[in-house]
């Protein structure tokens, strides 16, 4: 286990953390954790705010992992893998809990997963053909500004909400977008080996 692994491995361990966080039925045990009030009129709990502090975290490890790897020569089968498995685990469930619990318009989450589930699975035909469908740019600029809107809807969207301006859902938007034109971008790419017997 390289340290590059051991960067990828610790994003799905805060990633099962901030879920179990995200989704325990504190109140219904009786356990009343604070909630800020900011400027009197918003409501931050404090299981969002450790979440979020947490998804900072592994968003930065996805930065580097990747780069150490190149870096120490330390690229491997199971990191690429792996490293697919934890950006997943982190952003789809957490984008998930926030459209369940309102702070995320549904139609984004289904967006956002289906195109994960198509250019997954286009990757993997793909692969059993013994080829590899490269990563593209604009799928880079999706995680991050899908990450970037995430870490806003956790923290309510503070600063920007003290000025009426919900900036997760600008930047979820976006996301939702990238998402749709790296789909398309992916598919093009891999037609090509699809279409090989």
């Amino acid at each position: 286990m390289n340290l590059a692994n051991k960067l990828t491995m610790s994003r799905i361990y805060m990633a099962v953390v901030i879920i179990l966080l995200l989704l325990f039925p504190f109140e219904q045990l009786g356990i009343n954790l604070p909630t800020f009030l900011v400027n009197g009129r918003v409501e931050i709990e404090l299981t969002s705010i450790i979440a979020g502090i947490l998804f900072i975290v592994a968003s930065i490890t996805d930065f580097f992992d990747g780069r150490v790897a190149r870096k120490y020569n330390y690229v491997t089968d199971f990191g690429k893998m792996i490293d697919a498995i934890s950006d997943k685990v982190l952003t789809n469930s957490v984008l998930i809990i926030l459209a369940c619990n309102h702070k995320v318009a549904p139609i984004i989450c289904v967006i956002i997963v289906i195109r994960d589930i198509v250019v997954d699975s286009l990757k993997m035909l793909v692969g059993n053909k013994g080829k590899a469908v490269a990563a593209i740019g604009i799928a880079k600029w999706k995680t991050a500004t899908l990450m970037f809107g995430l870490i806003f809807a956790l923290f309510e969207n503070m600063p920007f909400i003290l000025f009426d301006i919900k900036i997760s859902d600008y930047l979820l938007i976006i996301a939702a977008g990238l998402s749709i034109v790296s789909a398309l971008e992916y598919y093009k790419m891999a037609k090509v080996y699809l279409k090989e017997k």
